[in-house]
């Protein structure tokens, strides 16, 4: 068998976009020919797409890192350079993206052939053609194009069934899974038999729907205990929930304590606890299984869950079982996708352009906003600088410095360059 990998830890970046170029007209009976530095080409995005070809995410413990191509640099003649490859990074249906730092989830794969970009490829920075005007005719220089940073995150893999069996290790889920559907599930007398999440489809009448025998459950789940979250990851998404119990205790376990514990783990996770639910209670060719049954029932009554015992074993009983959870489901919303979050990405330029700090009289200006200016600029170009210091006026910088305390001749440190303020 594969081996079944859902949750896993990659990083992505989308390309560069390409550095404007400087450039002047050459031509021959031309003295005085113009700027015509084109502009760059933008970066590669990073897209995700839901692919029914992949069923885990065992692929990516062999290729990690997906890097979007960069985007070309402009030319001479004004002509824009090449545009950036995407990397589209395929992952199976029901995969979750999320920011590694924060935990934010950022993509909700959920529907099969879903695509959706991540990141967008960095913008090419201007030629010098865009710089000239009456007074500055000859611009010595380009802005160049939009960095973007490599991001961590990791990608989980939630199942998507219309139904779950759930329920301690050992109680049937899996016999009941190869009886009612025609998948074949290892099944053998042992505690974690299952270790991933096992699908089938259940054909009732004109109906079907997909049934997922989700790993055993035990106390402290919630908490990682046990298989933990690789239990309750592959519940979230079911429309509602087959409760196994082994009615019988033939593990010498009590089944209406263990019926307690499932639900404790459930509500500890989330809204699980609420999510439709029918009692399924299996090994009734076992003795004992009958005065627990009526103990059980007892013990739900009123609640509205239904209670439903059957034979694995011996095949029996399961036809009302499938009706009632038919019926149920009809009842039941389709499930949503999760809600998606903005990436707080260094490359998200909408927010604070720069900050103004303070140290022992030097005021530090610093911020992408900044370092994209820097990068612009040619310090040796006197017309450069020109445009370097309207810039520093235009983004609010000259303000903000006095507004911070600064004064005539105080030092300010931008980047790798110290200058004197000057009002």
């Amino acid at each position: 068998m594969a081996l079944f990998v859902d949750v896993v830890s990659i990083t992505v970046k989308a390309g560069d976009g390409g550095n404007g170029c400087v450039s002047f007209h050459r031509e021959k009976f031309v003295q005085a020919g113009g700027p015509d530095g084109g502009d760059g080409g933008r970066g590669g995005d990073v897209i995700f797409e839901a692919s029914e070809r992949m069923h885990t995410l065992m692929d990516f413990r062999y290729k990690r890192k997906f890097t979007a191509e960069n985007g070309g640099d402009g030319m001479a003649n004004r002509r824009t350079g090449k545009s950036g490859e995407p990397v589209v990074i395929q992952v199976p249906p029901g995969t979750v993206v999320r920011e590694k730092a924060t935990g934010k989830l950022l993509l909700d794969l959920y529907e099969p052939g879903a695509r959706k970009t991540l990141v967008k490829g960095g913008n090419g920075g201007f030629g010098n053609q865009h710089f000239a005007t009456p007074t500055r005719q000859a611009p010595q220089f380009a802005k160049p194009g939009e960095k973007r940073d490599v991001i961590e995150l990791t990608l989980e893999l939630k199942s998507i069934a219309d139904v779950g069996l759930v329920g301690f290790p050992n109680v049937g889920k899996s016999t009941i899974l190869s009886v009612v559907t025609a998948a074949r599930p290892k099944i053998a007398n042992y505690h974690f038999t299952t270790l991933q999440p096992n699908l089938g489809i259940v054909k009732q009448g004109d109906t079907s729907f997909v049934l997922a025998d989700i790993p055993g459950l035990v106390e402290g789940a919630a908490e990682g205990v046990g298989l933990g979250h690789a239990f309750l990851r592959h519940v979230e998404r079911t429309r509602m929930l087959l409760h196994v119990l082994d009615i019988a205790g033939s593990e010498g376990r009590d089944p209406l304590e263990d019926y307690d514990a499932i639900m404790k783990e459930l509500e500890a996770y989330g809204d699980l606890k609420n999510r439709p639910m029918i009692v399924v209670a299996n090994k009734m060719d076992l003795p004992g299984a009958e005065e627990n049954l009526a103990r059980l029932r007892e013990k739900l009554e009123g609640t509205g869950i239904g209670i439903y015992p059957v034979s694995a074993a011996t095949r029996q009983n399961f036809s009302a079982l499938l009706y009632a959870t038919v019926e149920l489901l009809d009842t039941c919303p389709p499930a949503e996708p999760f809600l998606e979050e903005v990436l707080g990405d260094a490359s998200d330029l909408n927010g604070e352009p720069f900050t103004v700090d303070v140290d022992g009289g030097v005021y530090f200006v610093s911020g992408r906003e900044m370092d994209r200016l820097m990068e612009s600029v040619n310090f040796d170009n006197e017309e450069s600088l020109n445009y370097f210091h309207r810039s520093l006026r235009r983004l609010g910088v000259i303000d903000a410095l006095r507004e911070a305390g600064a004064k005539e001749g105080d030092s300010v440190v931008i980047g790798k360059m110290e200058f004197d303020f000057v009002e």
